[in-house]
């Protein structure tokens, strides 16, 4: 059963929503009930980051958490994603769980957004990393030990030939410095790997780089 300052996890398998998890893990008297993803069910993939379910499957096995996926169609309008958000909200309410994490970082509109469909279904947000300088968490995390590769790319943001790249130093330098560190306007996402939070390393191959509704997404392919 769930204990006191249960808290769920907004998890899109990158490496901001892994950043959340290692700092709750950490808090006293706190405890990560559960990872909660959004995926599109037409594509079996992570909803955005465009990751197959099979790893994102694989990386909550290797964090040794349960996964409660948010199954939404392609061009999904809002009002069926707050629904489907609504019915996961009920379901851990009734198990006793009153508050959600994110890994926002400084995008008002977005906690805006949030915060009201919380509101409506008498749901907490926390927001651990907010107002954190981006260019020094990146650096947390890569100095922690964290491996991400970024699966993602706005192509009117930045070039796609940063898809399948790991985010690491050489990565930081080469960005343009009209991106945001830790692609927090949507320049990039991410597929977090391996790091301190992991029994083991999640094993994947690079794929094909595809282009699906303006955006570039490097596929990843799940190994032995």
């Amino acid at each position: 059963m769930p204990v006191a300052h249960s808290t769920l996890l907004s998890w899109s398998g990158g490496k901001d929503s892994c950043l959340v998890l290692w700092e709750l893990q950490r808090r006293a008297g706190s405890r990560v009930e559960a990872l909660v993803t959004t995926v599109t069910r037409d594509y079996d993939r992570i909803s955005m980051h465009g990751v197959r379910c099979e790893l994102l499957q694989r990386q909550a096995e290797n964090l040794g958490l349960p996964l409660y996926t948010v199954s939404i169609s392609k061009g999904c309008s809002n009002a069926d994603y707050e629904a489907e958000m609504g019915r996961a909200f009920a379901h851990f309410r009734g198990l006793g769980v009153q508050q959600i994490a994110f890994g926002d970082l400084f995008l008002e509109d977005i906690r805006a957004y949030r915060q009201k469909l919380l509101d409506a279904h008498s749901m907490q947000g926390l927001y651990p990393l907010w107002g954190r300088d981006t260019a020094q968490l990146v650096r947390e995390f890569i100095d922690l030990g964290f491996k991400s590769v970024v699966v993602c790319v706005d192509p009117a943001k930045l070039d796609p030939g940063f898809a399948g790249r790991i985010i690491d130093e050489a990565f930081l330098a080469d960005l343009p410095k009209s991106v945001d560190p830790c692609g927090e306007n949507g320049e990039f996402h991410s597929f977090v790997f391996d790091g301190p939070c992991f029994t083991q390393p999640v094993r994947f191959t690079l794929g094909e780089t595809a282009c699906r509704e303006s955006f570039w997404f490097r596929d990843l392919l799940p190994q032995a």
